[in-house]
């Protein structure tokens, strides 16, 4: 049975911490739900990591709804949380709800997520009315990376900070029920976190949030020139494939791939 949005408000109440990462593709989607982590975002952060864009900005609402699924197919247990992209909500009520629909009906997702506090809340009360479950996201919001000028740390005057407590609160009046932090000094996540009753998962926020959330590639090291001071490496993936491949290579051009136990005898 998958986890629940209700599961995650429990987490919080019980004080116990949510792990969760990205997901963009069945295989996976698979491993991380077998290792037991109860909640998967399929980002728009496909965009970098898996169509080489430099942004968010050019993924669409095709790309999340065909990686949704694709989530969805490989997963059991982790509650599925698919993004909405880039100007797929910003428009009108009526767009959010049909974008969001699709995510749900033809991707699978059990929930949304968006970017913003206050300005974005009206729309999640739409949405949370309509039935769909939204997560929030505040501080460094990547589809604003322009406006923002910048991957840049976010709240870190009183007032900004101050912005960020009353963007939360929003979204939980709104209906949200979670809220990401994403790039916040590590005591204004903590002000947070307990200023709302809604988990909050933090990434580059700080140890005080209900919640972590990683993309796959920069926990698993699948990037070997990019590592983000607020990641941490758990693996280096990267390198153990490029080994792997090379020693393919060397097999085929020397003739030791394929051997007999991986050929087949003639007809008879």
């Amino acid at each position: 049975m998958r986890v629940t949005t209700n599961r995650l408000k429990t987490m919080k109440a019980r004080a116990e911490l949510i792990p969760m990462v990205t997901a963009y593709d069945a295989t996976s989607a698979t491993i991380v739900d077998r290792a037991g982590i109860p909640a998967i975002l399929v980002g728009d952060s496909l965009g970098q990591v898996m169509l080489g864009y430099d942004s968010t900005i050019p993924v669409t609402i095709d790309d999340m709804v065909r990686a949704t699924a694709a989530v969805v197919r490989g997963t059991e247990n982790a509650l599925i949380v698919g993004d909405l992209p880039f100007m797929s909500y910003q428009v009108d009520i009526p767009t959010a709800l049909r974008n969001a629909g699709r995510l749900l009906q033809e991707g699978g997702a059990q929930s949304v997520k968006l970017e913003g506090g206050r300005a974005v809340a009206p729309t999640v009360k739409a949405l949370t009315d309509a039935g769909v479950a939204v997560m929030g996201h505040i501080g460094l919001t990547p589809q604003a990376l322009h406006q923002l000028g910048g991957y840049r740390v976010q709240g870190r005057s009183d007032a900004a900070a101050a912005a960020l407590v009353e963007d939360a609160k929003a979204l939980q009046e709104a209906g949200a029920f979670a809220v990401v932090l994403e790039l916040m000094p590590s005591d204004v996540a903590g002000t947070v976190t307990s200023s709302i009753d809604i988990p909050t998962i933090g990434i580059g926020a700080g140890p005080a949030c209900d919640g972590q959330i990683l993309v796959l590639h920069d926990a698993l090291g699948m990037l070997p020139d990019f590592k983000p001071r607020h990641a941490r490496r758990y693996a280096e993936i990267a390198t153990v494939m490029q080994e792997a491949l090379e020693k393919y290579a060397a097999e085929v051009r020397g003739r030791e791939f394929p051997s007999e136990a991986e050929s087949f005898e003639s007809r008879k």
